[in-house]
């Protein structure tokens, strides 16, 4: 072994209080990174927390109410049917999925099925249109789920048939696919 250049370093040799000085040092580590947890009685999903934390609010679904929708109601108005929140472009904000038709006092009006989003400003506004109204379509149910629209379409074979009754029936998906909604028909469940 060769002798070293260098001078005794004191602090290279441990000693059992060395060892002690560390043990303590660690232990109150340890001691004030469980006094820092958070409140166990918060929850993640709480709004003050996560704007704390995050620094953004969660964002809210655009209300389907405050859009003119482009309906010719004669006067009488629009309504909004249903209507279904859901993250349907996988951005991480929500959208809102309306069927609206026209307030009718009678009869079946025919509706529409309309994507919205909330734009640069405050207002929400239509992206996509699902279900035109010129098809002359009504809208039985609604749901968004899993970033997929599901519906069930009801329509007219022909003219003669009475607007009360319609005698078709579709059920459908619509999922966001290549910057586009892609429509597909769901199978109808087998009878047992």
């Amino acid at each position: 072994m060769q002798p070293s250049e260098l001078p005794d370093l004191a602090h290279t040799d441990s000693r059992p209080l060395h060892w002690l000085a560390t043990a303590t040092a660690m232990a109150a580590v340890v001691a004030a990174a469980g006094m820092l947890q958070p409140d166990p009685a918060a929850s993640a999903s709480t709004t003050h927390r996560t704007t704390a934390q995050h620094g953004t609010a969660p964002v809210a679904a655009p209300d389907p109410e405050r859009v003119a929708y482009p309906l010719e109601c004669a006067g009488v108005g629009s309504v909004v049917a249903q209507q279904a929140p859901g993250d349907l472009d996988g951005d991480g904000r929500p959208e809102t999925v309306a069927v609206v038709h026209c307030d009718a006092g009678s009869g079946t009006p025919p509706s529409g099925v309309y994507v919205l989003t909330r734009g640069s400003g405050a207002a929400p506004r239509i992206v996509a249109t699902l279900v035109d109204p010129a098809q002359k379509m009504n809208v039985g149910d609604l749901a968004v789920r899993d970033g997929a629209v599901s519906a069930t379409l009801f329509g007219y074979s022909s003219a003669d048939v009475p607007r009360c009754c319609p005698d078709q029936q579709e059920k459908v998906t619509w999922r966001w696919k290549g910057g586009a909604f892609v429509r597909s028909v769901r199978a109808a469940p087998a009878d047992a």
